[in-house]
């Protein structure tokens, strides 16, 4: 179920096709040079809230959510590109810190406090999610760190859901460049031909005989968002760890282990995370290069 540029379609960055195959959309979907338009269904998971979790603590960049990115804080940022997002009914930003959220609140994002014991952001998502008061069919997962996320991967991801009531959670994945085979901190998946996910790793998926990357293979890379249905994000922190979570370190293995589906689209898209204070210089230079504001 990839959502990504036909063969045949200009990469122009001022021109984006992107096909949703196996939703049946209709033939407006695949217009040549047109955004796909995020239409709303009717009765079934119909209310989506966007959640960034954010925390200031962290072992490899203190801080992360307020590093300046070309004079913008990165969690802004990434809200910014959050609100472009047509099938999100409301945005929030969860945070445990108050550095965070008078940030936040001064450039207009609604922000609710979580608490410091929540072990990751699903757990932070569920309790923001307790917390708004209001009831929502999906919560989305979108990583602060993701100051270049696109919102038509956010509006694919609530659209798998919805068009999959076998699931409990979808997210997205690309194409995995060369060079990222063998690096830990990208997380590879694979998924069947229905497009719901085997498994997830940090290690290269599939292995081959020879221990080398097959340049003839369409590797897959995991991108960090996240789409629950918000009943099963619910239970989702009573659930024990599993083992293949702990020995991987990734939360949506928990998911897996405990026999639930999970739908993953493919999409086009250049993965511009920020895990480490160098990559700020990268993000910035890719923006200038864009001309990106």
């Amino acid at each position: 179920m990839p959502i990504c540029p036909p063969p045949s379609e200009s990469s122009d960055s001022g021109s984006r096709a992107w096909i949703f195959h196996g939703l049946a959309l209709g033939a407006a979907a695949a217009a040549a040079g047109a955004a796909y338009l995020y239409r709303r269904p009717r009765g079934f998971r119909t209310l989506a809230v966007g959640v960034i979790p954010a925390r200031y603590a962290s072992s490899r960049f203190e801080g992360k959510p307020l590093a300046l990115i070309l004079g913008k804080p990165m969690i802004q940022r990434t809200w910014e590109r959050v609100m472009q997002a047509t099938s999100l009914d409301h945005v929030v930003v969860a945070t445990d810190d108050e550095k965070i959220a008078e940030c936040c609140r001064g450039f207009g994002a609604d922000v609710i406090m979580t608490s410091v014991s929540c072990q990751n952001g699903s757990e932070r998502c569920c309790e923001a999610l307790q917390k708004l008061g209001k009831h929502y069919d999906i919560v989305v997962n979108i990583q602060g760190d993701e100051p270049l996320i696109e919102p038509e991967i956010i509006d694919g991801v609530v659209m798998a859901l919805q068009r999959a009531p076998d699931a409990v959670f979808s997210t997205a994945a690309t194409a995995l460049k060369p060079e990222d085979a063998f690096d830990t901190n990208r997380v590879k998946c694979v998924v069947d031909n229905q497009g719901y996910a085997i498994y997830f790793s940090r290690g290269l998926m599939p292995f081959n005989k020879s221990g080398k990357v097959n340049p003839k293979f369409p590797y897959l890379l995991h991108l960090g968002i996240s789409c629950f249905d918000s009943k099963f994000l619910k239970i989702y922190p009573e659930l024990a760890p599993t083992p293949l979570q702990l020995e991987e370190d990734l939360e949506q293995l928990k998911v897996l282990e405990n026999g639930y589906r999970m739908k993953v689209i493919k999409v086009d898209h250049d993965a511009h995370g920020v895990d480490a204070p160098e990559d700020v210089e990268k993000i910035e230079a890719l923006m200038r290069a864009r001309n990106i504001q």
